[in-house]
């Protein structure tokens, strides 16, 4: 079933839509990034460097240092920022699974801008936490990748599954539904933590959980109808 729904979801992934969405939230990241750049160029360049004048040693150090730290950075920023962006497009990513793999499913409605913002902004946190993690867990040999797939599972699985259920059903029966399938949700977060793994792939990481949680959350109103006639509400 997971296995199904990760391979329905890869083989979406460089599809004409959802390239689409990826270099949009790509350009959007890399102009977000260069309009940073020159912002800090020109304050440390006005600002900082005249009063550096008596020690132009120290002035040069200083510029190397600024390239050195904003490439450094942009290293970083890339994903957890490009996720934010992807994460206002994820309607786009959601309305073209279901429109392929559920063309006799009622669609989900577009969530509005506020709540898509808001969903972005946590998918952004998350991303930068997951980053943060991979970082402090060098230090634990050992554990660290366990923890890290544990716990990236847990946050990631939830979260991109209440962004699909979401496009269907209030909070609480998003959340009565999540809480009668949370091993399966928690199962997809893993495979999404996986995915986050692989270098340059992950950079379409919010693309492809949108897409592998639409599928999950197919399943769980399959199975919530079997083992339950009535849904929730």
């Amino acid at each position: 079933m997971l296995l199904q729904s990760s391979r329905l979801a890869i083989s979406q992934l460089f599809s004409r839509p959802f390239r689409k969405v990826f270099w949009r939230s790509i350009g959007y990241t890399i102009l977000l990034l260069v309009i940073a750049w020159f912002i800090l160029e020109s304050v440390v360049s006005t600002i900082l460097l005249p009063y550096l004048g008596p020690w132009p040693w120290v002035a040069t150090a200083m510029v190397w240092l600024l390239g050195t730290g904003m490439f450094i950075g942009a290293g970083f920023l890339i994903a957890p920022v490009s996720a934010m962006f992807a994460g206002i497009f994820l309607d786009d990513v959601a309305q073209e699974v279901e429109a392929k793999y559920y063309p006799g499913d009622p669609s989900g409605r577009e969530l509005p801008i506020s709540a898509a913002v808001w969903l972005a902004a946590k998918f952004t946190v998350l991303v930068i936490i997951a980053n943060l993690i991979a970082l402090l867990l060098v230090l634990l040999p050992g554990i660290n990748m366990m923890i890290f797939f544990f716990l990236n599972g847990f946050l990631l699985g939830r979260e991109y599954f209440q962004f699909a259920a979401m496009r269907f059903a209030g909070e609480e029966e998003v959340w009565a539904l999540r809480k009668a399938n949370e091993g399966l949700i928690f199962l997809g977060g893993m495979i999404i933590a996986g995915f986050m793994a692989i270098p340059i792939l992950n950079l379409a990481t919010p693309i492809f959980a949108a897409a592998l949680m639409v599928h999950i959350h197919k399943q769980c109103r399959m199975r919530n109808l079997e083992f339950n006639p009535r849904p929730f509400r």
